[in-house]
């Protein structure tokens, strides 16, 4: 029996890119066939890790090789669209880091053109495949904690700072879409706030509110101007809360069993509010990485033919939101959030 395997070529070797290919070098059921950096130096210290590979000094060379079944961008966001776009025109299963896009209107492109070619497109919302993501997905489907009331999230630290980008943009995606993928809808309202101190239009940190429909609410806070370094969410359920902390190299979640509860009278009206205090539950967490996790899942769906978690639509969810966000910060009123179709 002949095994099948995904051909796999990755472009873009930088900082995060060399993570990638580390990535993309292990998966079961994937071959690393190509490497693609226009800087040489980049290019041949990769080769010297991953000699199975073929060098490719252009991208034209990845899009022409046949022997190339998907591609894997790690390049700059500004390319993301039309290096994705021109990977599906020449036939190749596509996976793109975050965010997908700059803009709504091209995300909604690269979604129906992998659609109408029938191509897999994932994005690398790499929190989606953290196990310590997938166990508090687990613990709201579940009803442990209760009629989930709201989170919040907050992604902080001193740096890095950008000037082609926002700190939203450069931080939120990640929250977004764990926002997004834990509550198993969309907001319907967007608010936002923030501020530029560092360099003129450009927010070094921002809050923003997402309301959705069933009077959940979700609040995500970045910065790259903070003194502390922060990666951490927080779960309000009716009957326990979540406390999710990736700084801690163990003991990354902790469950309360901590609730408020009104009491009514005869009348049902509010007579009472007690609150209560339990114990407080560790649950052992995975130590996979979340970056292989991610990898893997993008190659068993090309062999296996799935829709990825993290597929096109759900990029496009997020980069609706950066959009909104952006239009509030920059002036416009509280922006109402479409749904995806």
């Amino acid at each position: 029996m002949i095994e099948r395997s995904a051909r796999l070529a990755v472009v873009g070797l930088g900082g995060w890119g060399k993570n990638v290919a580390r990535a993309f070098s292990s998966v079961r059921g994937g071959e690393l066939v190509r490497l693609c950096d226009e800087d040489e130096a980049r290019l041949a210290s990769q080769l010297r890790l991953y000699p199975q590979a073929c060098p490719a000094a252009s991208y034209s060379q990845v899009l022409s090789d046949d022997a190339v079944d998907a591609i894997v961008l790690a390049t700059p966001a500004p390319l993301h669209y039309p290096m994705a776009r021109q990977a599906l025109l020449a036939g190749k299963h596509v996976f793109v880091e975050k965010p997908m896009t700059l803009t709504t209107a091209d995300a909604e492109d690269l979604v129906r053109l992998s659609d109408r070619l029938g191509l897999k497109l994932m994005v690398g919302h790499l929190l989606e495949y953290h196990p310590a993501v997938e166990m508090i997905k687990r613990e709201i489907d579940s009803g442990r904690l209760g009629e989930i009331h709201y989170m919040y999230s907050q992604r902080l630290n001193l740096g890095v700072v950008r000037s082609s980008e926002n700190a939203f943009w450069s931080l939120a995606p990640h929250d977004i879409s764990v926002v997004l993928y834990l509550f198993g809808s969309e907001p319907h309202r967007v608010t936002a706030s923030g501020e530029c101190y560092l360099q003129p239009g450009i927010e070094d940190v921002v809050f923003a509110n997402l309301h959705f429909p069933d009077g959940r609410m979700a609040q995500i806070h970045v910065s790259w101007l903070d003194p502390n370094k922060e990666r951490r969410m927080v779960v309000v359920g009716s009957r326990k809360m979540l406390v999710f902390d990736d700084m801690q190299a163990a003991e990354k979640i902790r469950i309360y069993d901590k609730g408020a509860s009104v009491h009514l009278d005869d009348n049902g009206a509010a007579q009472t509010i007690g609150v209560r205090h339990g114990d407080i539950y560790i649950p052992h967490i995975s130590s996979r990485e979340p970056l292989g996790l991610e990898a893997q899942h993008f190659v068993d769906c090309i062999l296996d033919d799935r829709t990825p978690r993290s597929d096109g639509r759900d990029g496009l969810r997020v980069v609706r939101i950066l959009e909104q966000v952006d239009r509030r910060l920059h002036g416009a009123t509280a922006v109402a959030a479409r749904s995806v179709a």
